[in-house]
């Protein structure tokens, strides 16, 4: 598996919502609620980072 880091948005993305669906089912125990968290922040991370240079790449330079 890739690193957090080296995902693509996609990849990011749909691991983030597989975490989502997994904390709102429960049923875990508390830390394996915050790892599932910690690991959702990181994807989070990633995808923001993603959104960003991409609006960087179209958003035309002020004059």
């Amino acid at each position: 598996m890739a690193k957090d880091n080296e995902l693509g948005y996609e990849q990011a993305r749909d691991e983030l919502a597989s975490i989502t669906a997994q904390l709102e089912r429960g049923g875990q125990s508390l830390e394996e609620s915050l790892a599932l968290w910690e690991k959702g922040e990181a994807l989070a991370q990633v995808c923001e980072k993603w959104l960003n240079t991409a609006s960087e790449r179209i958003t035309p330079p002020e004059k």
